[in-house]
């Protein structure tokens, strides 16, 4: 059973890191719906693994852009410029993930469901840091963050 220390500790490293744990929570219900519309369009519409992943990491980025800029960044200003910000950063993960999930399937022989789950390992913490120093930034009409996260 863990210290009153140790919870205390760990704790502590959450509230430090807000940010992140919060993007990752939000990141992990955006890659479930990814993956629920990826295995849809393999299962259901018998589609090729890359078109069912292109259209499963759009359906994600949306979501996670939606979440992220308003229940962990809270930005609301120039919101368009931000998404065009932010779906640039999801495409360089789209392509990084892409070429990843290409070699897991082809090369690996690594079933196209393991595969596209390992792909989520490969542009996390990129994408975070990414978003979190580009697209969130706090613009000259925002507000400072409270949180000093760094997850580097």
């Amino acid at each position: 059973m863990p210290t009153s220390h140790a919870i205390n500790k760990a704790l502590l490293l959450l509230r430090d890191k807000r940010t992140f744990v919060l993007y990752c929570f939000i990141g992990v219900g955006c890659f479930v719906t990814d993956f629920l519309v990826y295995t849809f369009f393999v299962r259901a519409l018998d589609a090729d693994y890359q078109s069912a992943h292109a259209v499963g990491c759009l359906s994600g980025t949306i979501q996670s852009f939606i979440l992220n800029s308003r229940f962990n960044f809270r930005v609301s200003d120039r919101l368009v410029v931000r998404f065009l910000i932010f779906f640039t950063v999801a495409l360089l993960g789209y392509v990084t993930s892409a070429i990843v999930l290409h070699g897991l399937v082809e090369w690996f022989q690594l079933d196209r469901y393991l595969a596209k789950l390992a792909t989520l390992g490969v542009v996390v913490f990129i994408q975070y840091n990414l978003n979190r120093r580009v697209s969130f930034r706090p613009g000259p009409a925002s507000q400072p963050r409270a949180s000093t996260d760094d997850a580097d």
